[in-house]
């Protein structure tokens, strides 16, 4: 199965990336497939929708896909809605976060969610990049690349923005991009929550999958993806059903 779908060769100009070390596996080397986005955002969400199926996943206006020659670790990952089953941590977890009431609002770039994301850096990734983005650096984030793009904003009572995930939509679903929450509260799992939202947000508007980027068995950083069963994978035949990982849920 060719990884870039036909037509899109013709076109998108795709390019490979050089060499840099895997921020996921150690001692392993990474490189990527990518193409960028035509800044026409009614094309852009055909594309958008076409690549993410094929397993690519975009960043500003870059959509991409891990091109490593010696390691297939990256494993494209999606929800089958109507098949999720929660198991009883994810089903806490969600009753223990009722209280949070959802908004869904156009990929606007605001002081208060620009707080929460710094944050969520500076609590949880201190030492990356993203933890010295300025103003216009996360608005650059969300405005490059567009492509039917929204904010899903969960709040408090008090009505503290509590945590938000970027979202794209495309024709068969909901993609995740990026997520960023209230770093102190730990209880709440609140990264887990928003995924959840996702699924019952697609369930709500008939949408089949919910779109999770990459997992990487290897990484402790993806472990929380295999929470959501049963999931597809997308491999040389297409998507279909992971077999049961080693996943231990925790209650």
């Amino acid at each position: 199965m060719s990884i870039i779908p036909p037509g899109l060769s013709r076109l998108l100009q795709f390019y490979l990336s050089g060499p840099l070390p895997c921020p996921y596996i150690p001692g392993q080397v990474e490189r990527k497939l990518f193409t960028r986005l035509t800044g026409d955002e009614a094309m852009d969400v055909d594309i958008n929708a076409t690549l993410t199926r094929a397993g690519f996943r975009r960043s500003h206006d870059i959509v991409y896909r891990p091109a490593c020659s010696e390691c297939n670790a990256c494993v494209p990952v999606r929800i089958p809605v109507s098949t999720f089953s929660p198991s009883r941590s994810l089903r806490r977890i969600a009753a223990m976060n009722r209280d949070l009431t959802l908004e869904i609002a156009s990929a606007k770039v605001t002081e208060e969610n620009y707080k929460l994301f710094m944050a969520y850096q500076t609590g949880r990734h201190p030492d990356s990049d993203m933890a010295r983005m300025s103003f216009e650096d996360f608005a650059h984030m969300l405005y490059e690349g567009e492509a039917a793009t929204h904010i899903y904003q969960l709040r408090e009572k008090s009505s503290a923005l509590a945590a938000a995930i970027i979202t794209d939509h495309i024709d068969d679903g909901l993609s995740a991009v990026y997520s960023f929450f209230a770093p102190d509260q730990p209880r709440r799992s609140l990264g887990i929550q928003l995924i959840q939202t996702l699924i019952d947000e697609a369930a709500r508007r008939g949408l089949p999958y919910v779109y999770l980027g990459y997992w990487i068995a290897a990484s402790r950083k993806m472990a929380y993806k295999a929470r959501f069963r049963p999931m597809q994978a997308l491999g040389p035949q297409g998507w279909e059903w992971m077999e049961p990982v080693n996943f231990i849920d925790a209650g």
